[in-house]
């Protein structure tokens, strides 16, 4: 963030979670890599200034801890604040190319509902994929 208010979008993701790491790794190494990439950072919760991002999403509990622990957040300049499968999609327009395409198909009204569910599973099984680990389970609500 710079005076107050961010330049590019900031992607949040859960940096303890060895899955969640490598997936953001993934995105900045092949997404962002695309000519038409406007940026964008990626940044773990523990590390980011959530109470700086809510007040540029209009200070309405929009990026939390709790929220960050359960689900990668896309936080644009505008103050737009995106959740899970809507956060990748954004993520992926933002990168431009083929990406911006699957992006948009994950972002239509009859996909967002799959999508959502299995960004919910994935989230739900994260120590179970490669690069998991027990610590990226999820806390027990």
């Amino acid at each position: 963030m710079e005076s107050g208010g961010l330049t590019d979008p900031v992607l949040v993701f859960d940096g303890d979670c060895g899955f969640c790491t490598t997936c953001a790794t993934w995105a900045e190494r092949y997404p962002r890599q695309t000519l038409a990439s406007g940026g964008w950072e990626a940044v773990p919760f523990q590390f980011a200034d959530l109470a700086g991002l809510d007040a540029v999403a209009g200070g309405r509990g929009e990026v939390s801890r709790e929220r960050a622990e359960r689900e990668v957040l896309w936080v644009t300049p505008a103050g737009r604040v995106y959740g899970g499968a809507q956060a990748v999609a954004r993520l992926l327009m933002r990168s431009g190319g083929a990406w911006a395409y699957l992006g948009g198909v994950l972002a239509l009204a009859p996909v967002r509902p799959v999508a959502g569910l299995v960004y919910r599973w994935v989230s739900a099984n994260r120590h179970r994929m490669p690069g998991g680990t027990p610590a990226c389970a999820l806390p027990r609500r």
